[in-house]
């Protein structure tokens, strides 16, 4: 790629699927997919050695379905010798060695890991496009019920899990299911 790539597409350990939105409209010659293994990510929440190895897999093999379709590809894995241990130093990196025109991906499943996210955009004079999952409602819909109901955890796996926005920071108690959640935002 001579010039500057259309958009770095950004693949989270929970978003493995090639349908994802973030890939809809995915074009080899203009585009490029950003993936990273990042200690944050196994530290931020207790999980276990074998929760970590299975999530470090199924990465590594989706990043190897990836390669097979000779799509591009940049991949910092957790032994990288210059990993900075957070998604958010991972994608500055990036960003500062590919100078994608803009950033796109599906919408994260933590409300911590957007903000971080958006903060190396805004940092970077980026644009981030955050797509909807297409397996649930829309995201903005989703926020809308999260911040109306003060929910702390709203499980709509494997897209969307939104958790410690400042509203709700102070009410960690409520944890609600895909199947309430959803039948909710159908009402």
């Amino acid at each position: 790629m001579a010039k500057s790539p259309r958009h770095l597409v950004l693949i989270l350990g929970d978003q493995l699927n090639l349908d994802s939105s973030a890939l809809a409209d995915f074009d080899p010659t203009q585009d490029i997919i950003w993936m990273a293994e990042v200690m944050e990510e196994s530290t931020h929440v207790a999980s276990s050695k074998q929760r970590s190895t299975l999530f470090l897999s199924a990465m590594r093999h989706f990043a190897e379905a990836i390669k097979a379709k000779a799509w591009p590809l940049v991949y910092t894995q957790l032994s990288d010798a210059d990993n900075t241990c957070t998604l958010a130093g991972e994608l500055d990196k990036a960003i500062q060695k590919i100078r994608p025109q803009k950033l796109l991906m599906t919408a994260p499943g933590e409300w911590r890991v957007l903000q971080s996210l958006r903060a190396v955009a805004k940092n970077n004079d980026l644009a981030l496009d955050v797509r909807d999952c297409k397996a649930y409602e829309p995201l903005q819909k989703i926020m809308t019920w999260h911040w109306t109901f003060g929910m702390t955890r709203t499980s709509l796996a494997p897209c969307v899990t939104l958790q410690s926005t400042p509203r709700a920071a102070n009410n960690c108690a409520k944890s609600f299911s895909t199947a309430s959640c959803v039948k909710k935002l159908a009402s």
